[in-house]
């Protein structure tokens, strides 16, 4: 069961995967259960939304645009370093406490919209991550009540420019430059996947060749501990997603370096969730404005 939004002649709609087969509603289409924000703020049953999503029509998931699983989370709440082999790659001690920086909805696109290699740099890096999307509002939330919290899961690639991203030492600027934040396929609810998706395989893979590859359990802060650490900070609320780290691989730590250019295209794929594939374009400049 693996929610999808698409668009078709700028009609938005909600899909649901199953066993192979996918049908869905357009926004403005008798029965229409509304967007996965409002889904997930109402804390709905997914296994009902599929049920009546069924009634729907076929939806061909590669004939239609498919949009990021939330349109405007109200926190991208990103950590870093948090898988020790990466930490190692990059010259980092293994972290007592999480990284963490922030994103922005300006820089997210959908599967298959191109990530976006601006004029200013060349040194465009991939990041394959497992995104944890929050269903339930909460602060000071207890080590064993974090997944209570999590109402589903998805994939981010969160495309870095890595001379931007070390300019100083905020990581902000690198990590938000319009689309470079790739979220998606699929939405995949928590009651269908293992808790905290542990075991779970991920890779990535540039041009078909595979670059990243770990299980989700060899994160160094799980899911369950990241939700609790990020409340004790800050409230957590409905739609908040948690990008939750890369494994090693990354570009930058290769040598040479392995920058992504235009003309490539990077997948990642996480066991059960489906693959996020991205092609890279170069920025196209107009009248001196990107």
């Amino acid at each position: 069961m693996r929610f999808a939004v698409y668009e078709v002649k700028g009609r938005r709609g909600l899909a649901v995967e199953r066993n192979g087969t996918c049908t869905g509603m357009f926004v403005d289409d008798t029965g229409y259960p509304g967007d996965l924000d409002f889904l997930i703020a109402n804390g709905v049953d997914f296994a009902t939304v599929a049920e009546g999503l069924a009634a729907g029509t076929a939806v061909d998931l590669d004939a239609v645009r498919l949009l990021p699983p939330l349109s405007r989370p109200n926190k991208i709440i990103c950590i870093g370093l948090n898988y020790r082999d990466h930490s190692a790659e990059t010259g980092f001690e293994e972290q007592k406490y999480p990284t963490v920086f922030a994103r922005f909805t300006s820089s997210l696109i959908g599967h298959l919209d191109p990530i976006i290699l601006p004029p200013q740099s060349s040194q465009l890096d991939y990041e394959g991550e497992l995104v944890a999307v929050i269903g339930k509002p909460g602060h000071h939330i207890s080590r064993n009540n974090g997944l209570d919290h999590v109402a589903g899961y998805s994939i981010f690639n969160d495309a870095t420019l890595r001379d931007y991203q070390f300019k100083t030492p905020q990581w902000t600027m690198g990590k938000n430059f319009d689309g470079t934040g790739a979220f998606g396929p699929y939405f995949v609810p928590a009651q269908v996947l293992p808790p905290g998706c542990k075991g779970l395989s991920l890779e990535t893979r540039l041009n078909g060749k595979a670059v990243q590859g770990a299980s989700i359990s060899d994160m160094i802060f799980d899911v369950e501990t990241l939700v609790t650490l990020m409340s004790e900070v800050l409230t957590l609320q409905t739609g908040d997603v948690i990008v939750t780290g890369t494994p090693a691989g990354v570009g930058m730590a290769q040598n040479p370096p392995l920058w992504m250019r235009a003309g490539d295209v990077c997948e990642v794929e996480i066991e059960g969730l489906g693959a996020l594939r991205n092609s890279i374009r170069n920025s196209v400049i107009a009248n001196g404005e990107t």
